[in-house]
């Protein structure tokens, strides 16, 4: 190599231009850097870098292109108590790669900054070449031909989320190529696209696809980190979800897939965790920001600079309260919307990106970029409200923009399906939280509504389990939480009982239909819809096997239950009364009716004793004619009024419908207790029968 140009600093990463390729790293603290080119026999060639403007160190290489494979050694200080551990023998990711080519090799060298023979191993260099081991950045070619794709752009009041993982999810479908199975590919198969558009959902929430590196721990178990929740290239799309290759395909084939989607009409939401890498606590590994800059990348102990702060449980967090590392942030967050056609982000422990010293502040600087970003503020934005850390709980103290995941309607929809949850607080969760949501000028779309999600049970486990079973992550089942809220039906596990599996049906069916007749945003979990289980493991992170894809081989109660599920879908699309934008006031229409209405099952008004009644039976009236919503042009929205009556107790109860004012006549639409019911008319007053832990939902005929 001997032609070196000065470079720019900006942009960070390497950007091919068509004749060479300008290479540019941010660090703040290093005193020399060296950029390390890889031929595809692994010979290295170092070429210094020697220009550094605002921290950022950079130069030109003419004549490289796509496909050159490259790392960084960094030259500083390693002097751990000080906040530095700068290792030149200890080859380094480019947190700005738009490709990495693959996993660690953790057994092939050390990837460790020191030699691991001690408490205090940590403080004293390695001086092992690890280059063998860690996989190479690569050289992209950014062009991609769109053909004229737009974002969807759906409103929030029309969103339906089903939360997938990319390999989980086409890993086991008869219909779609082996070698496309689990892939980005196999997502955008016909056959994918096809289950999703025939389901219903508007938008896939992709457990992370950032760049992966497995914990060495788990490797040396034979598991790995299924779920992803362990980032290290935040610009990257992991390259093990590809099925073209891993020297750049890998980007291609997600703008692929995103391209497959929106032309269905599906919007991409991505998992993102900007909240902690894959480096691990002040023992792990040096992969890429820990050997670049290890003080400016995360929040380093304020009494003890050797240690990290942890927000996350992780062992590290990164600091977005350095510019470098919120510009990062944002970078990635830029890339995949601008570049990639991404529609949204789910905020992996979002509270720990708000905090500025300590304390979660709605005003950080995180939340001030992304507001008055024109990019990132006209995208959909989802937190996880939560992190590990003191006072990391702040469901529903993020700001206007934002949706957060609805922990408290997770916990009161199962607790009121076993029993255990009061009607009042059944109430207040299913006419869209707002409590948690309206007093800063949210609407009912703040609240993202789930009862299971990736972390936890499944729905046909949560009907099947009383407890976790996870002997498989080989932990002694010691891991996962024990706060289910789950009930068996009276068998913990597989059974051939047909009273008890049809019950567990009822129950699947009666939280279906209660997250999508919510207000508010329904999250579906991929699998629920036919009845996916982890054989009672709820923490399943470290499963990529058959506990976790999905399984398409469905026998007659899956098929049932799927086709349950679309009907729901079908139902929720058509009526705009259960998904409302605005909250419930009270307000009547033009005949004096309420929005809504609370009864029991005598068909009088809720009085103050019977909102205290755990499980209890309780019907509700929705007002069809008094939305207070107009559509795209203005004109009022109006639907047709429902019933819906609902019990959880374990005895059938008596309903007698509302006087003839809500309406003289009622047609059933659907019962939980017997899907293929026919649709009987009822009137005004008259008295019916709800089964055991089941749904009617009736509408009033015009």
């Amino acid at each position: 190599m001997t032609d070196l140009w000065p470079g720019r600093p900006f942009p960070l990463g390497a950007r091919w231009d068509g004749v060479g390729t300008n290479f540019s790293l941010f660090s703040e603290n290093a005193e020399s850097v060296e950029l390390c080119l890889f031929d595809f026999d692994d010979h290295e060639t170092r070429i210094e870098v020697r220009e550094r403007t605002a921290l950022h160190w950079h130069c030109y290489l003419p004549g490289v292109g796509p496909g050159q494979r490259y790392g960084y050694r960094v030259y500083g200080p390693y002097d751990p108590d000080a906040g530095h551990r700068f290792n030149p023998t200890k080859l380094l990711i480019d947190p700005y790669a738009k490709a990495i080519e693959g996993p660690v090799a953790y057994g092939i060298a050390n990837v460790l900054p020191y030699v691991p023979d001690g408490e205090d191993a940590d403080l004293v260099p390695d001086d092992e070449d690890d280059q063998d081991a860690i996989p190479k950045s690569v050289v992209v070619d950014e062009r991609f031909d769109w053909e004229g794709d737009r974002h969807p752009r759906r409103p929030w009041d029309e969103t339906i989320i089903y939360e997938a993982h990319v390999r989980g999810f086409t890993r086991c479908h008869p219909g779609i190529d082996e070698s496309l199975r689990g892939t980005y590919a196999g997502l955008a198969s016909s056959e994918a696209v096809g289950h999703l558009v025939e389901l219903g959902v508007t938008a896939v929430e992709l457990l992370p696809v950032h760049q992966i590196a497995d914990e060495a721990a788990l490797v040396d178990k034979g598991l790995s980190n299924y779920w992803g929740y362990s980032s290290i290239g935040y610009l990257a799309p992991h390259s093990q979800y590809a099925a073209t290759g891993r020297c750049g395909q890998q980007l291609d084939e997600f703008k692929g897939m995103v391209k497959a989607l929106h032309r269905a009409g599906i919007e991409v939401i991505l998992d993102v965790v900007y909240n902690h890498t894959a480096e691990g606590n002040h023992l792990g590994p040096m992969l890429s920001f820990r050997g670049i800059d290890n003080a400016s990348y995360y929040r380093l102990s304020p009494e003890d600079r050797r240690y990290y702060v942890d927000y996350t449980g992780t062992g590290n967090s990164l600091n977005p309260v350095h510019p470098s590392v919120l510009r990062l942030i944002m970078d990635s967050l830029r890339y995949f919307v601008v570049e990639c056609h991404v529609d949204g982000f789910r905020f992996d422990l979002a509270s720990a990106l708000a905090r500025e010293f300590h304390a979660v502040n709605r005003l950080s600087a995180f939340f001030d970029i992304i507001h008055q970003d024109p990019v990132l503020s006209q995208v959909k934005l989802i937190a996880e409200p939560w992190d590990v850390g003191e006072g990391g709980y702040q469901v529903g103290n993020f700001p206007v923009l934002w949706t957060e995941w609805n922990g408290p309607y997770r916990d009161t929809m199962r607790d009121y399906w076993r029993g255990v949850a009061p009607v009042g607080d059944f109430a207040t969760r299913f006419a869209g939280s707002a409590d948690l949501y309206e007093r800063d000028g949210r609407r009912p779309f703040a609240s993202i509504n789930f009862v299971t999600a990736h972390d936890g049970f499944t729905l046909g486990d949560l009907v099947s389990y009383n407890d976790k079973h996870n002997e498989a992550n080989l932990e002694d089942n010691t891991d996962g939480t024990d706060d289910n809220r789950s009930w068996n039906c009276g068998v913990e596990g597989p059974t051939d009982d047909p009273e008890v599996l049809e019950l567990r049906a009822r129950q699947q069916r009666n939280f279906l239909t209660t997250l999508l007749l919510s207000q508010g945003v329904p999250m579906l979990l991929g699998g629920d819809e036919m009845g996916r289980s982890q054989e009672g493991n709820n923490n399943a992170y470290c499963q990529d096997d058959e506990i976790s894809w999905y399984h398409w081989d469905l026998g007659p109660r899956d098929e049932a239950l799927l086709d349950f599920t679309r009907r729901l879908v079908r139902f929720r699309r058509d009526h705009p009364v259960v998904r409302r934008d605005t909250f419930f006031g009270g307000e009547p229409d033009e005949r004096g009716l309420p929005d809504i209405w609370w009864f029991r099952p005598d068909g009088r008004r809720m009085a103050r004793r019977d909102w205290a009644a755990p499980g209890g039976p309780v019907g509700i009236f929705l007002n069809g004619d008094a939305i207070r919503s107009v559509t795209p042009k203005g004109e009022p929205v109006h639907d047709d009024s429902l019933l819906l009556l609902f019990n959880a107790h374990y005895e059938p109860v008596q309903f007698v419908l509302p006087p003839r004012r809500f309406g003289s006549q009622w047609q059933l639409e659907l019962s939980t207790a017997d899907p293929d019911a026919s649709s009987p008319t009822v009137g005004a007053r008259e008295v019916v029968p709800i089964e055991a832990r089941s749904v009617l939902v009736l509408s009033r005929r015009r």
